[in-house]
């Protein structure tokens, strides 16, 4: 399978791209030229990241039948110091909630997509050191 993206300068540090499902507008921050009028491209990735992984674990839960009322995924990265910079430590955290959470089921799930089914995780594991969390939050 095959992806493409065509993307258009628009004058100064913004970019308008399309995606197979739709468009959007990356730009650079004012302290690096831009004028914040769109995406950024490394903050772009961690969102790829938890959107790819986010996908499994939905799949997930309603194949294993799973009671979730809600479920976010957290990441926090760090660049290294010197150009070219990239992430070299990503912690990704998993939160879910509800009342009747079955922690060992979701916690295959997180494991399933961290080590079978999410591409994004795996690009990233060639690169960066990646941490995983899993946090449960009974509803108060």
């Amino acid at each position: 399978m095959t992806n493409k993206v065509v993307t258009s300068w628009q004058q100064k540090m913004r970019f308008h791209t399309t995606n197979p499902a739709g468009e959007f507008f990356i730009d650079a921050g004012p302290e690096d030229g831009g004028e914040g009028k769109g995406l950024r491209p490394k903050a772009l990735m961690l969102s790829s990241l938890a959107g790819c992984s986010g996908l499994d674990i939905a799949h997930l839960i309603e194949k294993m039948k799973l009671e979730v009322d809600d479920f976010r995924i957290d990441i926090e990265a760090e660049l290294t110091d010197e150009h070219p910079k990239y992430y070299h430590k990503v912690k990704v955290e998993y939160h879910f909630y509800g009342d009747n959470l079955h922690e060992k089921k979701l916690k295959r799930a997180v494991d399933l997509s961290v080590d079978t089914y999410c591409g994004v995780m795996e690009m990233f594991r060639r690169f960066a050191e990646v941490e995983i969390g899993v946090f449960y939050h009974p509803a108060a």
